[in-house]
């Protein structure tokens, strides 16, 4: 998908200007647990906790597309009961949760490798994708094993798999072979936890994303936080490049 200057709208007061496509990095959960003398995995579970009121807000809010970067290709190299933790947390809340996101009318999308996934956390992915498939609220989009990189190498393998002449492509064609070929790019790109780096998310469509970096760490970012973070995207001016 291409930048849409009319990507944005204004909430009914016009005070405040809601993204159509947010994505978070929701990065602090370690830090988190650690300040409160906790294991990592009280942080993950936390986070994990918070994914469900923040996904809740951003739909009442009016957002249309919420990407959450749950797990990228490089946190296999974190220590290994730590993966592990993370990956059967993943089990427990896709299964205790698809049903509810389902009744709220949320579309669940996976963006991501599957082949270096348990077979249980891909059937319970791919049952939450199912289910939710004809669902016409907010569209969930949960990177699991993803890495922006790996996207659009993947993306130009498959070019060259289907045989699409060099001529037809254009960068139209090639987002029709990312994960997000039906979404569109992202407005407003927020990281939790104080860090400016982008970490292999999106690179494709944050092109012209605002980015918002936030001080508070992942399980504490809802309500007066997010308040904050799209009071300043309604103050950028967004150009895509022109002049105005």
């Amino acid at each position: 998908m291409t930048a849409n200057p009319e990507a944005s709208k204004r909430t009914k007061d016009g005070s405040t200007t809601v993204p159509n496509h947010v994505a978070i990095i929701m990065d602090g959960n370690g830090r988190w647990a650690e300040s409160r003398g906790l294991d990592v995995s009280e942080g993950h579970h936390a986070g994990f906790e918070n994914l469900q009121r923040v996904v809740a807000d951003f739909a009442k809010r009016g957002v249309k597309y919420l990407t959450m970067y749950a797990f990228s290709t490089e946190n296999w190299d974190r220590p290994e009961s730590e993966v592990q933790g993370i990956l059967e947390l993943a089990i427990a809340v896709i299964a205790h949760e698809a049903q509810q996101l389902h009744e709220n009318d949320v579309r669940i999308k996976h963006l991501g490798r599957v082949d270096r996934l348990s077979d249980e956390l891909r059937e319970e992915l791919q049952q939450a994708v199912d289910m939710t498939a004809g669902n016409s609220g907010l569209t969930l989009g949960i990177a699991f094993d993803y890495g922006g990189r790996a996207e659009i190498a993947n993306a130009a393998k498959q070019l060259i798999a289907d045989g699409v002449s060099p001529d037809d492509i254009d960068e139209q064609k090639f987002a029709e072979y990312l994960y997000t070929s039906d979404m569109p790019d992202v407005d407003l790109l927020i990281r939790t936890g104080g860090d400016f780096r982008i970490s292999n998310f999106l690179l494709w469509q944050t092109a012209y994303s605002e980015f918002y970096s936030s001080d508070i760490w992942w399980p504490d970012f809802y309500g007066e936080h997010i308040d904050s973070a799209f009071e300043s995207f309604s103050e950028r001016q967004r150009r895509f490049g022109k002049r105005i």
